[in-house]
């Protein structure tokens, strides 16, 4: 049983001064997948050092500094990695990579937020179509799983206040919602949905208003799998005892 953690960590540099290590220990992954770590690639490799038996492979922004940055960190040493997408207009962020296993790719991503005012909405949608195709072709070859912060809640379920934020707010606007929804016509399937179909649970609370205490949060991260995989997996949890970020870890277990 292969259990892979994924985690919108805010800042490796903030986390780890938090109990992150220690929970990572208590949640055990033999694969743990980062997003926003916001630090160069060295940074992020210093804090695996801390973790006995993990490799890291690192992607970070090569526009701004301190800036999103995803990472891969893994006990089983994988038959290849690839970095973002081959898309020059996206690939300056270090928002994707990607782990090829025997059996499949795992596929780790940070995608862009549409921004105040959805400024960064258009570009957004030009996001969704690569992410999309990129994924795509990977699955024509072998299984894919896909896990990350993908800044959208797919379904009125998935955030606390639909009616307030539907075509207002990022992430909850028809035109992320329809490019999370191709990319499942792709032949993904949503994991956490599938398994627990009217279960409100969120992954994403502001750090504002007072929002995790609350709970008025979103469901943002996921792992996406590929359908013809879907038989495989055997459990997906939103784990939200665990603070640190404003975004808390999610799992799979999956038999490969």
């Amino acid at each position: 049983m292969l259990n892979i953690i994924c985690w919108n960590v805010n800042g490796i540099r903030s986390i780890v001064k938090k109990d992150f290590l220690k929970d990572v220990k208590a949640m055990n992954p033999d694969i743990l997948c980062l997003q926003e770590t916001k630090a160069p690639v060295d940074e992020v490799k210093n804090v695996v050092e801390l973790m006995p038996g993990y490799t890291a492979y690192v992607n970070s922004s090569k526009a701004r500094q301190g800036y999103s940055g995803t990472a891969i960190i893994t006990r089983q040493e994988p038959v290849s990695v690839t970095y973002d997408m081959a898309v020059d207009n996206h690939d300056q962020e270090g928002r994707v990579i990607t782990a090829e296993f025997p059996g499949f790719f795992l596929v780790t991503v940070y995608t862009p937020n549409s921004g105040e005012g959805l400024k960064r909405l258009d570009y957004r949608g030009t996001w969704d179509e690569a992410f999309t195709a990129y994924v795509s072709a990977l699955n024509r070859r072998k299984p894919v799983i896909i896990c990350g912060d993908l800044n959208v809640a797919h379904k009125p379920i998935d955030l606390a206040r639909p009616k307030e934020n539907y075509n207002k707010s990022a992430g909850y606007t028809q035109q992320e919602i329809d490019g999370f929804q191709r990319l499942l016509d792709a032949g993904f399937v949503d994991t956490f949905r599938q398994f627990y179909p009217d279960e409100v649970k969120y992954t994403y609370w502001n750090y504002m208003f007072n929002a995790r205490a609350r709970n008025m949060g979103w469901r943002i991260d996921y792992f996406l799998a590929s359908k013809k995989i879907m038989d495989k997996v055997k459990e997906a949890s939103i784990y939200n005892e665990y603070f640190g970020s404003d975004h808390c870890p999610i799992g799979l277990r999956i038999v490969l």
